[in-house]
């Protein structure tokens, strides 16, 4: 009789044992769902925002370009400005040279 009573207390023990273990192993495995479950979408997240600022980088970029060849052009334009009016300096100076000569002239002919 001790031997039964023995052996069917050791037996709820175990039982009780591999219960509470089972139990807990269930939570853990909960716990560790939630938090890969969160990962993920904190990781989607991620990626979009990655994607988002990748768009706005390629169009900043391409902003950059558009500016670089609007400041190559008004560059280009300003050398082009400079030297007409070197040019028209030169010119003007050749004039009043030559009104010169002519006031020259014509207070001579006075």
């Amino acid at each position: 009789m001790f031997l039964e009573w023995s052996l069917l207390t050791i037996v709820s023990m175990i039982a009780i044992f591999l219960f509470v273990k089972m139990y807990y192993f269930k939570s853990v495995t909960f716990k560790e769902h939630k938090s890969n479950e969160l990962m993920k979408l904190t990781l989607q997240e991620a990626e979009v925002l990655i994607r988002k600022y990748q768009i706005q980088l390629q169009r900043a970029l391409g902003n950059i370009d558009i500016l670089s060849e609007e400041l190559n052009k008004l560059r280009s334009e300003m050398k082009t400005l400079k030297s007409r009016g070197s040019q028209h300096r030169f010119e003007t100076e050749k004039l009043n040279n030559k009104i010169k000569e002519l006031e020259g002239r014509i207070d001579a002919l006075l």
